[in-house]
């Protein structure tokens, strides 16, 4: 499959966040570093809705320094740790609303070579089927905290249109109330890489 690496547009990430979500489902992520260029379509997501949902950063319009991206455009990348994990999201909705996609898991496509070193010593399943996992192996790091998905050196492009998806509860928010049962996590049906299916 040919795919023309050209940034999609600011439009693209202007859509609710639901359907952010979901219409990132087959975009290819493109991270280029010195080392050279990775890429993978994205094949499960999940959105995290802001001031009332408890499971999110800003839940309640938390605003820190952590989180102050979320309050800008859509389209910019906002990276954090957990467990020394980098995990990366897509700023989503209007500037002040303190919306999120998160990436979950990608079908590696470019840079397979420079993935493996990244991932040495696990099967190829196991280098991208987590956030903190294709984070690692496509070179995505906290400076990346801020960057707009519109240009590089991290950016997404199209990619293909999934046959089927499905969508479940979200994964890891157990301490979220109500919110851990949200249908928010959306994923290519019969991917490999997906990390859960239910």
């Amino acid at each position: 499959m040919k795919i023309d690496l050209i940034p999609l547009p600011q439009t693209f990430y202007e859509q609710s966040t639901l359907h952010l979500a979901e219409s990132l489902l087959g975009c290819l992520l493109v991270k280029e570093t010195p080392e050279g260029r990775c890429s993978g379509f994205i094949v499960e997501t999940e959105a995290y809705m802001g001031a009332n949902d408890r499971a999110a950063h800003s839940f309640g319009n938390r605003r820190t320094k952590r989180t102050e991206i979320m309050f800008s455009d859509a389209g910019h990348a906002y990276t954090y740790t957990m467990h020394t994990h980098v995990l990366l999201n897509v700023v989503s909705n209007k500037k002040g609303i303190p919306h999120g996609v998160l990436i979950r898991a990608i079908d590696p496509k470019e840079g397979l070579s420079l993935m493996e070193e990244r991932r040495k010593g696990r099967p190829m399943r196991e280098w991208t089927n987590g956030p903190g996992k294709l984070t690692k192996a496509m070179g995505i790091t906290l400076a990346d905290y801020g960057h707009h998905f519109t240009e590089p050196p991290l950016y997404i492009t199209q990619g293909y249109k999934p046959e089927k998806i499905e969508t479940g509860p979200r994964i890891g928010i157990k301490n979220t109330g109500e919110a851990r049962f949200y249908p928010w996590r959306f994923w290519v049906s019969g991917n490999p890489y997906v990390s859960k299916t239910r």
